[in-house]
């Protein structure tokens, strides 16, 4: 073990220790200050990145997602794309992009994106970490639902249902 004399040396390792752990460095799962793992973090990130290109609704159409017709007060607009439909979680496909009417233009916003998984078995994998929360939507679609507010605040939760901000 080595010993160190001087005052000023002491104080750079206890600060570059201090530096280590305020950066996570030193654990794999330690949550930031929102609750979130850094995981999870990086996943929200993969989902931002894949439908940045979708705040254009032609630009979801013309990838396959369609209008199928459904508008729902705290959700928006929904644009689903079945082909996506697999059981499988991936953050970076999700199977609905939602959308908001931008109050005094005619033309929508994406505010969030939605996983749908199909009903059987337990509560689908979603995000790391324990913070999503999927909802079983037995009476309409037989799905499991999991909606991520990745474009617009919602002031209940990044991953609560429905947001008081959609009309």
């Amino acid at each position: 073990m080595m010993t160190i004399q001087n005052g000023t040396t002491r104080f750079g390792i206890w600060v570059c220790v201090a530096a280590l752990c305020a950066s996570g460095a030193g654990t794999h799962a330690q949550s930031r200050r929102d609750g979130f793992t850094a995981a999870t973090h990086r996943e929200l990130a993969a989902a931002r990145s894949a439908t940045a290109k979708y705040h254009d609704v032609a630009q979801a159409e013309a990838d396959g997602y369609v209008d199928i017709d459904l508008y729902i007060s705290g959700e928006g607009f929904h644009r689903f794309k079945a082909s996506l439909v697999d059981g499988t979680f991936d953050p970076a496909k999700p199977q609905v992009l939602l959308y908001a009417p931008v109050p005094g233009e005619s033309r929508l916003q994406l505010v969030a994106v939605e996983y749908v998984v199909p009903l059987g078995g337990d509560r689908p994998a979603g995000f790391s970490g324990s913070a999503d929360v999927w909802r079983e939507d037995v009476e309409n679609f037989g799905l499991w639902e999991l909606t991520a507010w990745i474009w617009e605040h919602n002031p209940k939760g990044l991953f609560e249902h429905l947001n008081p901000r959609v009309p």
